[in-house]
Protein backbone atom coordinates (compact mmCIF):
# COMPACT_ATOMS: atom_id res chain seq x y z
CA UNK A 1 0.00 0.00 0.00
CA UNK A 2 3.03 2.41 0.69
CA UNK A 3 4.59 1.75 -2.61
CA UNK A 4 1.11 2.42 -4.09
CA UNK A 5 0.80 6.15 -2.72
CA UNK A 6 4.03 6.76 -3.64
CA UNK A 7 3.59 5.98 -7.02
CA UNK A 8 0.67 7.67 -7.11
CA UNK A 9 2.19 10.74 -5.57
CA UNK A 10 5.08 11.22 -8.29
CA UNK A 11 2.75 10.46 -10.74
CA UNK A 12 0.59 12.84 -9.62
CA UNK A 13 3.85 15.55 -9.03
CA UNK A 14 4.83 14.49 -12.78
CA UNK A 15 1.41 15.29 -13.79
CA UNK A 16 1.63 19.43 -12.03
CA UNK A 17 4.97 19.36 -13.69
CA UNK A 18 3.64 18.75 -16.98
CA UNK A 19 0.64 20.80 -16.87
CA UNK A 20 2.85 23.97 -16.41
CA UNK A 21 3.49 25.82 -19.95
CA UNK A 22 5.52 28.22 -21.00
CA UNK A 23 4.79 31.45 -21.21
CA UNK A 24 5.54 34.83 -23.12
CA UNK A 25 6.04 38.21 -20.94
CA UNK A 26 7.62 41.38 -21.26
CA UNK A 27 9.58 42.52 -18.00
CA UNK A 28 9.87 46.37 -17.74
CA UNK A 29 12.68 48.48 -15.84
CA UNK A 30 11.41 51.31 -14.02
CA UNK A 31 15.18 53.10 -14.61
CA UNK A 32 18.32 53.46 -16.88
CA UNK A 33 21.32 54.14 -14.12
CA UNK A 34 23.58 54.84 -17.24
CA UNK A 35 21.77 57.24 -18.96
CA UNK A 36 23.51 60.59 -17.90
CA UNK A 37 26.50 59.02 -19.56
CA UNK A 38 24.83 57.39 -22.46
CA UNK A 39 23.70 61.26 -23.35
CA UNK A 40 26.36 63.27 -22.65
CA UNK A 41 28.14 60.82 -25.18
CA UNK A 42 25.35 60.42 -28.16
CA UNK A 43 27.80 58.55 -30.69
CA UNK A 44 27.81 55.86 -28.13
CA UNK A 45 23.62 54.53 -28.79
CA UNK A 46 23.43 56.58 -32.25
CA UNK A 47 25.38 57.12 -35.47
CA UNK A 48 25.81 60.35 -36.71
CA UNK A 49 23.73 60.48 -39.50
CA UNK A 50 20.96 59.84 -37.00
CA UNK A 51 21.90 62.54 -35.05
CA UNK A 52 21.89 64.52 -37.63
CA UNK A 53 18.45 63.81 -38.25
CA UNK A 54 17.71 64.82 -34.84
CA UNK A 55 18.83 68.27 -35.33
CA UNK A 56 17.21 68.80 -38.20
CA UNK A 57 13.54 67.99 -37.16
CA UNK A 58 14.58 69.53 -33.32
CA UNK A 59 14.42 66.51 -31.54
CA UNK A 60 16.13 65.94 -28.73
CA UNK A 61 18.11 62.85 -27.13
CA UNK A 62 16.06 61.60 -24.32
CA UNK A 63 16.30 58.72 -22.02
CA UNK A 64 14.44 56.45 -24.60
CA UNK A 65 17.53 56.75 -26.76
CA UNK A 66 19.75 54.82 -23.57
CA UNK A 67 20.55 50.99 -24.13
CA UNK A 68 18.48 48.64 -21.74
CA UNK A 69 21.05 48.49 -18.59
CA UNK A 70 23.54 45.60 -19.17
CA UNK A 71 23.19 44.28 -15.37
CA UNK A 72 19.59 44.88 -15.10
CA UNK A 73 19.62 41.98 -18.19
CA UNK A 74 22.06 40.17 -16.63
CA UNK A 75 20.11 39.21 -13.34
CA UNK A 76 17.16 38.41 -15.69
CA UNK A 77 18.76 36.38 -17.77
CA UNK A 78 20.10 34.39 -14.56
CA UNK A 79 17.06 34.24 -12.92
CA UNK A 80 15.54 30.48 -12.23
CA UNK A 81 13.85 29.01 -15.46
CA UNK A 82 13.71 32.44 -17.41
CA UNK A 83 15.20 32.59 -21.05
CA UNK A 84 15.73 36.30 -22.12
CA UNK A 85 14.73 36.42 -25.97
CA UNK A 86 15.07 40.17 -27.20
CA UNK A 87 14.78 43.36 -25.67
CA UNK A 88 13.96 46.88 -26.15
CA UNK A 89 15.67 50.22 -25.43
CA UNK A 90 12.85 52.38 -26.31
CA UNK A 91 10.38 50.71 -23.92
CA UNK A 92 12.94 49.99 -21.73
CA UNK A 93 11.98 46.08 -21.75
CA UNK A 94 13.37 42.88 -21.93
CA UNK A 95 10.81 39.97 -23.58
CA UNK A 96 11.25 36.67 -21.57
CA UNK A 97 9.69 33.22 -21.78
CA UNK A 98 9.71 30.63 -18.66
CA UNK A 99 6.99 29.56 -16.49
CA UNK A 100 4.24 31.76 -15.00
CA UNK A 101 5.57 31.29 -11.46
CA UNK A 102 9.29 31.89 -12.54
CA UNK A 103 8.17 35.22 -14.56
CA UNK A 104 6.24 36.64 -11.32
CA UNK A 105 9.51 36.06 -9.06
CA UNK A 106 10.89 38.48 -11.37
CA UNK A 107 9.06 41.54 -9.72
CA UNK A 108 11.06 41.22 -6.51
CA UNK A 109 13.76 42.55 -8.37
CA UNK A 110 13.97 46.37 -7.05
CA UNK A 111 14.53 47.46 -10.73
CA UNK A 112 11.56 45.56 -12.21
CA UNK A 113 8.53 48.12 -12.76
CA UNK A 114 5.87 45.84 -14.31
CA UNK A 115 5.17 42.61 -15.99
CA UNK A 116 3.00 42.40 -18.63
CA UNK A 117 2.28 38.58 -19.75
CA UNK A 118 1.41 37.91 -23.98
CA UNK A 119 -1.18 35.54 -22.05
CA UNK A 120 -4.65 37.80 -22.04
CA UNK A 121 -5.87 35.55 -19.49
CA UNK A 122 -2.83 36.36 -17.12
CA UNK A 123 -2.88 39.83 -15.72
CA UNK A 124 -0.12 41.80 -15.59
CA UNK A 125 1.51 42.34 -12.46
CA UNK A 126 1.13 46.27 -12.25
CA UNK A 127 -0.71 48.39 -14.76
CA UNK A 128 1.06 49.17 -17.62
CA UNK A 129 2.89 52.43 -18.66
CA UNK A 130 1.62 53.99 -21.65
CA UNK A 131 3.83 55.68 -23.04
CA UNK A 132 2.94 59.69 -24.62
CA UNK A 133 3.68 60.04 -28.11
CA UNK A 134 3.38 63.41 -30.59
CA UNK A 135 -0.11 63.08 -31.48
CA UNK A 136 16.67 72.30 -59.65
CA UNK A 137 15.05 70.78 -61.60
CA UNK A 138 16.80 68.52 -63.63
CA UNK A 139 13.63 66.49 -65.23
CA UNK A 140 13.56 62.73 -64.52
CA UNK A 141 11.13 60.65 -66.37
CA UNK A 142 10.96 56.86 -66.60
CA UNK A 143 9.46 53.95 -68.73
CA UNK A 144 7.52 52.82 -65.57
CA UNK A 145 6.69 49.37 -67.21
CA UNK A 146 3.73 47.51 -65.53
CA UNK A 147 3.98 49.64 -62.66
CA UNK A 148 3.08 52.60 -64.66
CA UNK A 149 -0.35 52.85 -63.04
CA UNK A 150 0.58 52.24 -59.18
CA UNK A 151 2.52 55.22 -59.41
CA UNK A 152 0.34 57.01 -61.55
CA UNK A 153 -2.67 56.68 -59.53
CA UNK A 154 -0.36 58.65 -56.89
CA UNK A 155 0.76 61.03 -59.00
CA UNK A 156 4.59 60.19 -58.15
CA UNK A 157 5.55 60.64 -61.19
CA UNK A 158 5.45 64.14 -60.26
CA UNK A 159 8.04 63.62 -57.62
CA UNK A 160 10.51 62.09 -60.25
CA UNK A 161 10.28 64.60 -62.73
CA UNK A 162 11.77 67.21 -60.62
CA UNK A 163 14.21 64.73 -59.55
CA UNK A 164 13.12 63.49 -55.89
CA UNK A 165 14.13 59.85 -56.71
CA UNK A 166 15.12 59.16 -52.93
CA UNK A 167 18.28 59.83 -53.67
CA UNK A 168 20.16 59.72 -50.30
CA UNK A 169 17.20 58.71 -48.61
CA UNK A 170 17.79 55.76 -45.63
CA UNK A 171 14.83 53.30 -46.27
CA UNK A 172 14.50 50.64 -43.38
CA UNK A 173 12.70 47.34 -44.14
CA UNK A 174 11.50 45.44 -41.32
CA UNK A 175 10.18 42.42 -43.11
CA UNK A 176 10.62 38.56 -43.19
CA UNK A 177 13.25 37.83 -45.31
CA UNK A 178 15.06 38.95 -48.42
CA UNK A 179 15.53 35.45 -50.31
CA UNK A 180 17.00 35.84 -53.67
CA UNK A 181 17.70 39.78 -53.30
CA UNK A 182 21.39 39.08 -53.65
CA UNK A 183 21.67 36.35 -56.23
CA UNK A 184 18.67 37.88 -58.95
CA UNK A 185 20.35 40.15 -61.29
CA UNK A 186 17.12 42.21 -61.19
CA UNK A 187 18.86 43.91 -58.16
CA UNK A 188 22.21 44.19 -59.27
CA UNK A 189 21.61 48.07 -59.22
CA UNK A 190 21.42 48.06 -55.32
CA UNK A 191 24.61 46.11 -55.03
CA UNK A 192 26.62 48.25 -57.32
CA UNK A 193 25.64 51.36 -56.16
CA UNK A 194 26.12 50.11 -52.64
CA UNK A 195 22.74 51.01 -52.07
CA UNK A 196 22.11 48.14 -49.27
CA UNK A 197 23.84 49.92 -46.47
CA UNK A 198 22.98 47.88 -43.30
CA UNK A 199 21.05 44.39 -42.15
CA UNK A 200 20.33 42.54 -39.22
CA UNK A 201 18.04 39.02 -39.62
CA UNK A 202 16.75 38.95 -35.47
CA UNK A 203 15.51 35.74 -34.91
CA UNK A 204 18.49 34.23 -36.10
CA UNK A 205 20.44 36.76 -34.50
CA UNK A 206 22.99 37.24 -37.67
CA UNK A 207 23.87 39.51 -40.80
CA UNK A 208 22.08 36.41 -43.34
CA UNK A 209 18.83 38.32 -44.24
CA UNK A 210 19.01 36.91 -47.73
CA UNK A 211 16.57 33.71 -46.89
CA UNK A 212 13.35 32.90 -45.15
CA UNK A 213 11.20 34.72 -47.10
CA UNK A 214 10.37 36.39 -50.44
CA UNK A 215 8.22 38.97 -49.37
CA UNK A 216 10.81 41.05 -48.11
CA UNK A 217 12.19 40.93 -51.76
CA UNK A 218 8.77 41.49 -53.19
CA UNK A 219 8.04 44.78 -51.42
CA UNK A 220 11.74 46.39 -52.05
CA UNK A 221 11.02 45.64 -55.62
CA UNK A 222 7.85 47.94 -55.64
CA UNK A 223 10.49 50.80 -54.24
CA UNK A 224 13.92 50.22 -55.10
CA UNK A 225 13.19 48.79 -58.87
CA UNK A 226 15.10 50.56 -61.94
CA UNK A 227 14.07 48.33 -64.75
CA UNK A 228 12.97 50.54 -67.33
CA UNK A 229 9.81 49.12 -69.27
CA UNK A 230 9.47 45.97 -66.72
CA UNK A 231 9.14 47.62 -63.47
CA UNK A 232 10.51 51.35 -62.05
CA UNK A 233 9.86 51.59 -57.90
CA UNK A 234 8.71 54.81 -56.39
CA UNK A 235 11.72 55.53 -54.66
CA UNK A 236 14.37 54.45 -57.66
CA UNK A 237 17.34 56.09 -56.00
CA UNK A 238 17.06 55.75 -51.96
CA UNK A 239 19.00 53.49 -50.22
CA UNK A 240 17.88 50.29 -47.91
CA UNK A 241 18.38 48.79 -44.44
CA UNK A 242 17.34 45.45 -44.55
CA UNK A 243 16.10 43.99 -41.05
CA UNK A 244 13.97 40.20 -40.13
CA UNK A 245 11.74 40.55 -37.42
CA UNK A 246 9.32 37.95 -38.49
CA UNK A 247 9.46 34.29 -38.13
CA UNK A 248 7.97 32.51 -40.78
CA UNK A 249 7.77 29.32 -39.17
CA UNK A 250 5.39 30.74 -36.38
CA UNK A 251 3.09 33.55 -34.66
CA UNK A 252 4.55 34.33 -31.56
CA UNK A 253 4.32 37.65 -29.47
CA UNK A 254 8.22 37.64 -29.23
CA UNK A 255 8.37 38.57 -33.47
CA UNK A 256 6.74 42.30 -31.94
CA UNK A 257 9.69 42.63 -29.58
CA UNK A 258 12.44 41.31 -32.43
CA UNK A 259 10.05 44.12 -34.68
CA UNK A 260 10.95 46.91 -31.74
CA UNK A 261 14.35 45.71 -31.62
CA UNK A 262 15.11 45.68 -35.76
CA UNK A 263 13.07 49.88 -35.52
CA UNK A 264 15.62 50.55 -32.69
CA UNK A 265 18.49 49.66 -35.06
CA UNK A 266 17.01 51.56 -37.86
CA UNK A 267 17.15 54.31 -35.88
CA UNK A 268 20.66 53.95 -34.65
CA UNK A 269 21.71 53.47 -37.95
CA UNK A 270 20.00 57.11 -39.20
CA UNK A 271 16.94 55.42 -41.39
CA UNK A 272 14.33 57.98 -42.50
CA UNK A 273 11.46 55.97 -43.90
CA UNK A 274 10.98 52.24 -42.01
CA UNK A 275 7.88 50.59 -43.97
CA UNK A 276 6.78 47.28 -42.55
CA UNK A 277 4.22 44.99 -44.52
CA UNK A 278 3.90 42.91 -40.97
CA UNK A 279 0.93 42.70 -38.67
CA UNK A 280 -0.27 40.62 -35.40
CA UNK A 281 -3.68 40.04 -34.09
CA UNK A 282 -4.01 36.15 -33.37
CA UNK A 283 -1.10 34.02 -32.93
CA UNK A 284 -0.42 30.35 -32.27
CA UNK A 285 -1.56 30.20 -28.69
CA UNK A 286 -5.27 31.57 -28.09
CA UNK A 287 -4.71 32.92 -25.16
CA UNK A 288 -1.93 35.58 -26.81
CA UNK A 289 -4.66 36.71 -29.19
CA UNK A 290 -5.29 40.19 -29.23
CA UNK A 291 -8.94 41.68 -29.13
CA UNK A 292 -10.37 44.27 -31.08
CA UNK A 293 -10.96 46.31 -27.76
CA UNK A 294 -7.36 46.71 -28.00
CA UNK A 295 -6.90 48.83 -31.54
CA UNK A 296 -6.48 52.19 -29.39
CA UNK A 297 -2.94 52.04 -30.74
CA UNK A 298 -1.33 51.56 -26.91
CA UNK A 299 -2.09 48.65 -25.84
CA UNK A 300 0.46 46.30 -28.06
CA UNK A 301 3.90 45.95 -27.34
CA UNK A 302 4.74 46.58 -31.32
CA UNK A 303 2.35 50.07 -32.24
CA UNK A 304 3.66 51.31 -28.90
CA UNK A 305 7.75 50.54 -30.46
CA UNK A 306 6.20 52.20 -34.21
CA UNK A 307 5.02 54.72 -32.06
CA UNK A 308 8.66 56.22 -30.21
CA UNK A 309 10.03 55.33 -33.75
CA UNK A 310 7.81 58.24 -35.28
CA UNK A 311 8.95 60.36 -32.03
CA UNK A 312 12.66 59.87 -32.94
CA UNK A 313 12.13 61.50 -36.62
CA UNK A 314 11.37 58.29 -38.81
CA UNK A 315 8.08 57.82 -40.91
CA UNK A 316 7.07 54.71 -40.46
CA UNK A 317 4.97 53.37 -43.10
CA UNK A 318 2.69 50.13 -42.27
CA UNK A 319 0.00 47.92 -44.44
CA UNK A 320 -3.79 47.87 -42.99
CA UNK A 321 -4.06 44.20 -43.30
CA UNK A 322 -5.37 41.40 -45.72
CA UNK A 323 -8.27 40.58 -43.33
CA UNK A 324 -10.97 42.56 -44.93
CA UNK A 325 -13.14 39.81 -45.47
CA UNK A 326 -12.24 37.56 -42.37
CA UNK A 327 -13.49 37.28 -38.80
CA UNK A 328 -11.10 39.94 -38.30
CA UNK A 329 -12.42 42.70 -40.50
CA UNK A 330 -10.41 45.56 -38.90
CA UNK A 331 -6.53 46.47 -38.88
CA UNK A 332 -4.11 45.20 -36.82
CA UNK A 333 -1.20 45.91 -34.81
CA UNK A 334 0.92 47.94 -35.57
CA UNK A 335 -1.34 49.61 -37.99
CA UNK A 336 -3.69 51.30 -35.04
CA UNK A 337 -0.53 53.25 -34.03
CA UNK A 338 -1.82 56.97 -34.26
CA UNK A 339 1.35 58.64 -35.62
CA UNK A 340 2.29 55.95 -38.33
CA UNK A 341 1.02 56.43 -42.26
CA UNK A 342 -1.54 53.02 -42.18
CA UNK A 343 -1.84 52.38 -46.04
CA UNK A 344 -4.92 50.47 -47.27
CA UNK A 345 -5.49 49.13 -50.57
CA UNK A 346 -7.29 49.87 -53.56
CA UNK A 347 -7.52 47.90 -57.62
CA UNK A 348 -6.13 50.09 -60.41
CA UNK A 349 -9.33 51.70 -60.64
CA UNK A 350 -9.31 53.59 -57.37
CA UNK A 351 -12.04 51.09 -55.88
CA UNK A 352 -11.62 49.60 -52.47
CA UNK A 353 -10.06 45.83 -52.35
CA UNK A 354 -12.50 43.41 -50.61
CA UNK A 355 -9.49 42.15 -48.17
CA UNK A 356 -7.90 45.49 -47.33
CA UNK A 357 -8.64 45.64 -43.84
CA UNK A 358 -11.31 48.44 -42.01
CA UNK A 359 -10.87 51.24 -39.65
CA UNK A 360 -11.56 52.97 -36.96
CA UNK A 361 -9.75 52.43 -34.10
CA UNK A 362 -11.33 51.00 -30.93
CA UNK A 363 -10.72 54.59 -30.06
CA UNK A 364 -12.57 55.80 -33.26
CA UNK A 365 -10.20 57.07 -34.75
CA UNK A 366 -9.82 57.48 -38.61
CA UNK A 367 -7.58 53.90 -40.32
CA UNK A 368 -6.50 53.27 -42.58
CA UNK A 369 -5.24 56.91 -43.31
CA UNK A 370 -4.75 56.68 -46.93
CA UNK A 371 -5.07 53.75 -49.67
CA UNK A 372 -2.65 52.62 -52.76
CA UNK A 373 -2.80 50.34 -55.27
CA UNK A 374 -2.90 46.61 -53.85
CA UNK A 375 -4.95 44.52 -56.07
CA UNK A 376 -2.56 43.64 -58.92
CA UNK A 377 -0.03 45.27 -57.87
CA UNK A 378 3.26 45.00 -60.09
CA UNK A 379 5.86 43.21 -57.71
CA UNK A 380 9.21 41.21 -58.55
CA UNK A 381 8.09 37.64 -56.98
CA UNK A 382 10.23 34.30 -57.52
CA UNK A 383 12.19 35.85 -60.81
CA UNK A 384 9.80 37.60 -62.41
CA UNK A 385 7.62 40.84 -62.70
CA UNK A 386 3.97 39.48 -61.61
CA UNK A 387 0.69 41.11 -60.37
CA UNK A 388 -0.06 40.38 -56.70
CA UNK A 389 -2.80 41.43 -53.84
CA UNK A 390 -1.98 42.88 -51.09
CA UNK A 391 -1.20 45.96 -48.44
CA UNK A 392 1.68 44.23 -48.27
CA UNK A 393 2.86 46.03 -51.05
CA UNK A 394 0.15 49.39 -50.55
CA UNK A 395 2.42 50.01 -48.05
CA UNK A 396 5.62 50.28 -49.98
CA UNK A 397 4.84 51.86 -53.12
CA UNK A 398 3.59 54.83 -50.49
CA UNK A 399 6.53 54.53 -48.55
CA UNK A 400 9.10 55.23 -51.58
CA UNK A 401 7.11 58.18 -52.18
CA UNK A 402 7.31 59.75 -48.63
CA UNK A 403 11.14 58.80 -49.15
CA UNK A 404 10.92 61.06 -52.30
CA UNK A 405 9.33 63.88 -49.62
CA UNK A 406 11.78 63.67 -47.39
CA UNK A 407 14.59 63.86 -50.23
CA UNK A 408 12.61 67.30 -51.34
CA UNK A 409 12.21 68.51 -47.96
CA UNK A 410 14.42 66.82 -45.24
CA UNK A 411 12.99 69.39 -42.83
CA UNK A 412 9.88 68.41 -42.70
CA UNK A 413 8.96 65.80 -39.73
CA UNK A 414 7.46 63.02 -39.81
CA UNK A 415 3.92 64.49 -38.03
CA UNK A 416 4.19 67.27 -41.04
CA UNK A 417 4.77 64.79 -43.81
CA UNK A 418 2.22 62.65 -42.65
CA UNK A 419 -0.27 65.89 -42.13
CA UNK A 420 0.85 67.36 -45.90
CA UNK A 421 -0.20 63.18 -47.74
CA UNK A 422 -3.98 63.32 -45.62
CA UNK A 423 -4.57 67.06 -47.27
CA UNK A 424 -4.18 66.32 -50.74
CA UNK A 425 -6.26 63.11 -50.31
CA UNK A 426 -9.58 62.62 -52.32
CA UNK A 427 -11.58 62.41 -49.27
CA UNK A 428 -9.94 64.10 -46.81
CA UNK A 429 -12.95 66.32 -46.10
CA UNK A 430 -14.91 62.97 -45.56
CA UNK A 431 -13.12 60.31 -44.55
CA UNK A 432 -14.45 56.93 -43.92
CA UNK A 433 -13.32 53.52 -42.42
CA UNK A 434 -12.90 51.36 -45.97
CA UNK A 435 -10.75 54.57 -47.82
CA UNK A 436 -10.08 56.88 -44.90
CA UNK A 437 -8.26 59.54 -46.17
CA UNK A 438 -8.59 58.64 -49.58
CA UNK A 439 -5.96 58.38 -52.66
CA UNK A 440 -3.13 60.85 -51.86
CA UNK A 441 -1.94 63.51 -54.77
CA UNK A 442 1.87 63.56 -54.32
CA UNK A 443 2.22 66.39 -56.72
CA UNK A 444 -0.24 68.70 -54.96
CA UNK A 445 1.58 68.26 -51.68
CA UNK A 446 2.58 71.63 -49.78
CA UNK A 447 6.01 70.44 -48.50
CA UNK A 448 7.29 70.73 -52.40
CA UNK A 449 6.39 74.51 -52.82
CA UNK A 450 9.44 75.04 -50.28
CA UNK A 451 12.62 76.44 -51.99
CA UNK A 452 15.92 75.54 -51.83
CA UNK A 453 17.73 78.67 -51.17
CA UNK A 454 21.20 79.93 -50.19
CA UNK A 455 22.52 76.71 -47.66
CA UNK A 456 18.94 76.38 -46.43
CA UNK A 457 18.17 72.52 -48.02
CA UNK A 458 21.17 72.43 -49.94
CA UNK A 459 20.55 69.73 -52.88
CA UNK A 460 24.26 67.62 -53.34
CA UNK A 461 24.67 65.86 -56.07
CA UNK A 462 25.30 63.14 -57.91
CA UNK A 463 24.47 60.82 -54.66
CA UNK A 464 26.13 58.19 -54.15
CA UNK A 465 28.94 59.46 -55.59
CA UNK A 466 32.31 58.09 -56.55
CA UNK A 467 34.99 60.94 -57.35
CA UNK A 468 33.27 64.26 -56.73
CA UNK A 469 30.36 66.37 -54.86
CA UNK A 470 28.76 69.22 -56.24
CA UNK A 471 26.41 71.78 -55.30
CA UNK A 472 25.05 75.47 -56.59
CA UNK A 473 26.57 78.52 -54.81
CA UNK A 474 27.43 82.01 -55.45
CA UNK A 475 30.18 82.21 -52.97
CA UNK A 476 33.26 79.97 -51.71
CA UNK A 477 32.77 78.64 -48.34
CA UNK A 478 34.22 76.49 -45.97
CA UNK A 479 33.16 72.93 -45.48
CA UNK A 480 34.01 70.00 -43.51
CA UNK A 481 33.75 66.05 -44.03
CA UNK A 482 33.03 63.63 -40.89
CA UNK A 483 32.84 59.93 -40.94
CA UNK A 484 29.66 57.79 -38.97
CA UNK A 485 32.25 57.94 -35.97
CA UNK A 486 32.44 61.79 -35.90
CA UNK A 487 35.43 61.87 -37.03
CA UNK A 488 36.87 64.79 -39.16
CA UNK A 489 38.14 63.30 -42.89
CA UNK A 490 38.43 66.21 -44.89
CA UNK A 491 38.18 70.14 -44.57
CA UNK A 492 38.71 73.17 -46.94
CA UNK A 493 37.55 75.86 -48.56
CA UNK A 494 35.10 75.34 -52.23
CA UNK A 495 33.37 77.08 -54.46
CA UNK A 496 30.21 74.26 -55.19
CA UNK A 497 32.88 71.30 -56.07
CA UNK A 498 34.39 69.08 -53.44
CA UNK A 499 36.41 65.95 -54.73
CA UNK A 500 36.65 62.89 -52.60
CA UNK A 501 39.75 60.95 -53.69
CA UNK A 502 41.21 59.52 -50.87
CA UNK A 503 38.28 58.27 -49.00
CA UNK A 504 36.79 54.54 -49.16
CA UNK A 505 33.04 53.63 -49.77
CA UNK A 506 30.94 54.82 -46.92
CA UNK A 507 28.68 56.77 -45.48
CA UNK A 508 29.94 60.45 -44.54
CA UNK A 509 28.11 64.17 -43.73
CA UNK A 510 29.34 66.81 -45.11
CA UNK A 511 28.87 70.14 -42.81
CA UNK A 512 28.54 73.43 -44.28
CA UNK A 513 27.35 76.49 -43.22
CA UNK A 514 25.83 75.09 -40.00
CA UNK A 515 24.16 72.52 -41.62
CA UNK A 516 24.95 69.01 -42.25
CA UNK A 517 24.21 66.88 -45.37
CA UNK A 518 24.26 62.84 -45.91
CA UNK A 519 26.12 61.22 -48.57
CA UNK A 520 27.10 57.85 -49.59
CA UNK A 521 30.68 57.80 -51.03
CA UNK A 522 31.28 54.94 -53.82
CA UNK A 523 34.08 52.80 -53.93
Amino acid sequence: MKRIFTLLLYFLVLQGVSAQTVEDAWIFFNDKPQSASYLANPLTMLSQRALDRRARYQISLDIKDVPVDATYLSQVAQATGITVMAKSKWLNAVHVQGFEADIRNLSTLSFVDHIEFANKNIPSITSPVVDEYPSISTRTSYDYGSGTNQINMLHGEYLHQNNFTGQGVLIGIIDAGFTSLDTDAFFSDLFTENRIIDKYNFPDDNIDVYQRSMHGTGVLSTMGSQDEGNLVGTAPDASFALYISEDVNQEMPIEETYWAEAAERADSTGVDVINTSLGYMTFDRADYNYSMSDLDGQTSFISRAANIAVSRGINVVVSAGNSGNSSWPKIGFPADADAVITVGAVDASGQVAGFSSHGPTADSRVKPDVMAQGAGASVFWQGSVQYLNGTSFSSPITAGLVACLVQANPNANPQQIKQSILQTADRYSNPDDDYGYGIPDFSQNTLLSIGHNSFDNLIIYPNPTQQYLHFKTSKKTSYKIVDTSGKLVKQGYTDGSIGLRGLSGGIYFLQINQQTYKFIKNE
